[in-house]
Protein backbone atom coordinates (compact mmCIF):
# COMPACT_ATOMS: atom_id res chain seq x y z
CA UNK A 1 0.00 0.00 0.00
CA UNK A 2 1.24 3.35 -0.96
CA UNK A 3 0.87 4.88 2.42
CA UNK A 4 3.60 2.37 3.99
CA UNK A 5 6.44 3.81 1.04
CA UNK A 6 6.87 7.43 2.98
CA UNK A 7 10.15 6.98 4.80
CA UNK A 8 10.88 8.45 7.94
CA UNK A 9 7.39 9.01 8.91
CA UNK A 10 6.28 5.54 11.03
CA UNK A 11 6.59 3.50 7.50
CA UNK A 12 9.09 1.78 5.80
CA UNK A 13 12.61 3.71 5.68
CA UNK A 14 14.64 4.37 2.79
CA UNK A 15 11.95 4.68 0.08
CA UNK A 16 11.82 7.56 -2.34
CA UNK A 17 8.75 9.78 -2.83
CA UNK A 18 8.84 8.62 -6.01
CA UNK A 19 7.58 5.21 -4.70
CA UNK A 20 4.17 7.09 -3.62
CA UNK A 21 1.29 6.60 -6.39
CA UNK A 22 0.22 9.81 -5.25
CA UNK A 23 2.59 11.48 -6.61
CA UNK A 24 2.69 9.12 -9.62
CA UNK A 25 -0.70 9.91 -10.66
CA UNK A 26 -0.26 13.55 -9.77
CA UNK A 27 2.96 13.56 -12.44
CA UNK A 28 0.55 12.09 -14.86
CA UNK A 29 -1.74 14.67 -14.52
CA UNK A 30 0.66 17.51 -14.37
CA UNK A 31 1.98 15.38 -17.99
CA UNK A 32 -1.58 15.39 -19.50
CA UNK A 33 -2.33 18.79 -18.44
CA UNK A 34 0.97 20.13 -20.32
CA UNK A 35 -0.07 18.10 -23.27
CA UNK A 36 -3.80 19.30 -23.61
CA UNK A 37 -2.82 23.23 -22.98
CA UNK A 38 -0.29 23.12 -26.01
CA UNK A 39 -3.48 23.42 -28.32
CA UNK A 40 -4.78 26.75 -26.29
CA UNK A 41 -5.11 29.65 -27.37
CA UNK A 42 -2.03 32.04 -27.65
CA UNK A 43 -3.59 34.78 -25.45
CA UNK A 44 -4.18 32.25 -22.89
CA UNK A 45 -0.52 31.79 -22.50
CA UNK A 46 0.03 33.90 -19.68
CA UNK A 47 -3.15 33.49 -17.78
CA UNK A 48 -4.74 30.40 -17.81
CA UNK A 49 -2.59 27.92 -19.43
CA UNK A 50 -0.05 29.57 -16.59
CA UNK A 51 -2.20 29.16 -14.01
CA UNK A 52 -3.20 25.59 -14.75
CA UNK A 53 0.43 24.52 -15.50
CA UNK A 54 1.73 25.76 -12.21
CA UNK A 55 -1.47 24.05 -10.20
CA UNK A 56 -1.05 20.50 -11.45
CA UNK A 57 3.17 21.14 -10.86
CA UNK A 58 2.56 22.31 -7.20
CA UNK A 59 0.59 18.68 -6.36
CA UNK A 60 3.88 16.04 -7.09
CA UNK A 61 5.58 18.95 -5.73
CA UNK A 62 4.48 19.35 -2.81
CA UNK A 63 4.33 15.58 -2.30
CA UNK A 64 7.66 15.34 -2.78
CA UNK A 65 8.83 18.38 -0.30
CA UNK A 66 6.55 17.23 2.39
CA UNK A 67 8.19 13.63 2.13
CA UNK A 68 11.60 15.25 2.73
CA UNK A 69 10.52 17.34 5.68
CA UNK A 70 11.74 16.09 8.96
CA UNK A 71 8.22 14.97 9.98
CA UNK A 72 4.55 13.79 9.56
CA UNK A 73 2.80 16.62 10.31
CA UNK A 74 4.94 19.00 7.78
CA UNK A 75 4.20 16.17 5.73
CA UNK A 76 0.76 16.20 6.52
CA UNK A 77 0.87 19.72 6.17
CA UNK A 78 2.55 19.89 2.23
CA UNK A 79 0.24 17.14 1.28
CA UNK A 80 -3.05 19.54 2.69
CA UNK A 81 -0.98 22.23 0.07
CA UNK A 82 -0.95 19.60 -2.85
CA UNK A 83 -4.75 19.14 -1.98
CA UNK A 84 -5.42 22.80 -2.75
CA UNK A 85 -3.41 23.08 -5.85
CA UNK A 86 -5.45 19.78 -6.79
CA UNK A 87 -8.76 21.62 -6.01
CA UNK A 88 -7.18 24.53 -7.96
CA UNK A 89 -6.34 22.82 -11.23
CA UNK A 90 -9.89 21.27 -11.06
CA UNK A 91 -11.39 24.75 -11.09
CA UNK A 92 -9.54 25.64 -13.92
CA UNK A 93 -9.86 22.26 -15.81
CA UNK A 94 -14.21 22.95 -15.51
CA UNK A 95 -13.22 26.86 -16.42
CA UNK A 96 -11.59 25.46 -19.69
CA UNK A 97 -14.06 23.33 -20.88
CA UNK A 98 -16.97 25.96 -20.37
CA UNK A 99 -14.87 28.51 -22.57
CA UNK A 100 -14.17 25.68 -24.68
CA UNK A 101 -11.10 24.63 -24.85
CA UNK A 102 -11.19 21.14 -23.43
CA UNK A 103 -13.65 18.80 -25.39
CA UNK A 104 -15.41 16.75 -23.47
CA UNK A 105 -13.85 12.66 -23.32
CA UNK A 106 -10.53 15.35 -22.67
CA UNK A 107 -12.19 16.58 -19.77
CA UNK A 108 -13.56 13.22 -18.09
CA UNK A 109 -10.15 11.92 -18.26
CA UNK A 110 -8.48 14.83 -16.69
CA UNK A 111 -11.49 14.72 -14.00
CA UNK A 112 -10.76 11.17 -13.95
CA UNK A 113 -7.34 12.11 -13.15
CA UNK A 114 -7.97 14.36 -10.50
CA UNK A 115 -9.83 12.13 -8.97
CA UNK A 116 -7.99 9.53 -8.46
CA UNK A 117 -5.10 11.96 -7.20
CA UNK A 118 -7.49 13.11 -4.54
CA UNK A 119 -8.56 9.69 -3.49
CA UNK A 120 -4.67 8.70 -3.22
CA UNK A 121 -3.44 11.83 -1.29
CA UNK A 122 -6.39 11.53 1.02
CA UNK A 123 -5.41 8.35 2.04
CA UNK A 124 -1.80 9.19 2.53
CA UNK A 125 -2.93 11.77 4.44
CA UNK A 126 -4.90 9.41 6.55
CA UNK A 127 -2.01 7.59 7.58
CA UNK A 128 -0.51 10.57 8.40
CA UNK A 129 -2.65 11.87 10.70
CA UNK A 130 -3.02 8.20 12.43
CA UNK A 131 0.82 8.12 12.65
CA UNK A 132 1.03 11.54 14.10
CA UNK A 133 -1.64 10.30 16.57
Amino acid sequence: MEERLASGHGMARGRSYQDLVAWQRGMDLAEAVYTVTKSWPREERYSLTDQLRRAVVAVPSNIAEGHGRTGPREFLHHCSIACGSLSEAETQLLLAHHLGYVDQPTQDQLMHQTSETARLLHGLMKRLRSSIS
